[in-house]
C-alpha cells in the first residue's frame, strides 16, 4: 500500500480551519511548518517567552496524507467548501510508498562522534567506543538528534570548556542532549526548558537513560535563578525576542552560547545582545554559527 502527500502553500487566517476540514473530508493527517523556516523571514515560534501569541506563520506549509486512491482536488474542494476559505491552487502531490518507517527512521541516526571523547549513540546502536562518554539518544518527538550542525557545535563548545561543577540551563532544550551531554561533563546543577511538552516529556527519559541528574520542565515552571552557562539552540528570530530574558539567566561573568543562527545573521544577534555580552569570533559548520559570550 503507499500513500499521497500533499503539499499546500496557506496562510495563516487559513491554516488551521482548513486542516480541521481535510480532517474531516478524508486526510489520515495533516502537519503545519513554517513555510519560511531556514531563511531571513522565518518567523517565532507562537507562545515563545517575550512573543504574543499569533495565528502561527504567515505563510504555512500544511503537508496532508491521504489513500493512494484518495481523489485529491475533490478532498480539497470539500474542506475548502466546509472551512469557508478558497480552494488551494498552489500545491504539489507526491507518492509515499509503504516502508518499514521504524527501520527508515533508525537508518537515518548512526552513532555521531563529537570529539575524541564525546559520542552520540542512539538508543539503537552499540557504542563505537566503550571509553568514549557515549550519549544514548532517543530523539522521540523532539529535535536534537546531534545530526544538525547547530547541535554539533554546541556539543563541541560544552566538550571544550566545561571542567566540572559548573551550573547551565538549556533553554529550548528539545530531546535533552545538551543539558544531558553537560551532565555527562560534569556540570553539577543542569536544566532544561521548552514550551513544547513532548520534548520536556522526551528529555526527562533520555535523562534517565543516561542515568543523569537533570531537571527539565516548561518556561513557566522554572525557578528564579541565574547561571553559570546558558545555552539556547533555537532560531534566531526567537533569540533575539528573548534576549532580556536570557541575559537575566546569566550570572556576570558567566556565558551565553546559543545557535540555530545562519551566517549572515550572526552580526545582527551579536548587536542584540551587545549590552551584556562579549561575545568570541563566531564558529561555523555548513553554513550555521554558534555565539559564545561572556556577560560583563
Amino acid at each position: 500500500m503507499s500513500w499521497q502527500s500533499v503539499r499546500i502553500l496557506v496562510d495563516s487566517k487559513q491554516a488551521e480551519p482548513l486542516s480541521d476540514a481535510l480532517m474531516e473530508t478524508g486526510a489520515l493527517s495533516v502537519a503545519l511548518e513554517d513555510a519560511d523556516a531556514g531563511t531571513l523571514d522565518e518567523t517565532p515560534l507562537f507562545g515563545e517567552p517575550d512573543h504574543p501569541s499569533a495565528e502561527l506563520w504567515p505563510h504555512s506549509i500544511a503537508t496532508v496524507l491521504l489513500d493512494e486512491h484518495a481523489d485529491v482536488a475533490g478532498i480539497l474542494a470539500a474542506a475548502a467548501k466546509q472551512a469557508g476559505v478558497p480552494v488551494p491552487a498552489d500545491y504539489s502531490v507526491e507518492t509515499v510508498a509503504e516502508q518499514d518507517w521504524v527501520r527508515l527512521t533508525q537508518s537515518q541516526f548512526d552513532p555521531i562522534p563529537i570529539s575524541p571523547r564525546l559520542w552520540i549513540v542512539p538508543t539503537w546502536h552499540d557504542a563505537p567506543d566503550s571509553r568514549a562518554i557515549n550519549l544514548k539518544l532517543d530523539p522521540g518527538l523532539a529535535f536534537g538528534t546531534g545530526s544538525h550542525p547547530t547541535t554539533r557545535l554546541c556539543l563541541r563548545w560544552l566538550d571544550a570548556h566545561l571542567t566540572g561543577g559548573e551550573t547551565l540551563l538549556d533553554y529550548g532544550c528539545g530531546s535533552g542532549i545538551l543539558a544531558i551531554a553537560a551532565a555527562r561533563l560534569d556540570a553539577t546543577g543542569v536544566d532544561g526548558v521548552d514550551i513544547d511538552a513532548q520534548a520536556v516529556t522526551a528529555s526527562r527519559d533520555n535523562a534517565a537513560l543516561n542515568g543523569v541528574a537533570a531537571h527539565f520542565c516548561l518556561p513557566g515552571e522554572l525557578a528564579a535563578g541565574q547561571y553559570d552557562i546558558v545555552v539556547a539552540n533555537i532560531l534566531t528570530n526567537p533569540l533575539k525576542g528573548m534576549a532580556p530574558l536570557l541575559a537575566g539567566r546569566v550570572r556576570s561573568g558567566g556565558q551565553l552560547v546559543m545557535s540555530g543562527i545562519l551566517a549572515e545573521q550572526a552580526d545582527e544577534v551579536m548587536v542584540v545582545y551587545s549590552d551584556w555580552f562579549t561575545f568570541a569570533p563566531p564558529a561555523v559548520d555548513e553554513g550555521w554559527v554558534r555565539l559564545a559570550g561572556v556577560k560583563r
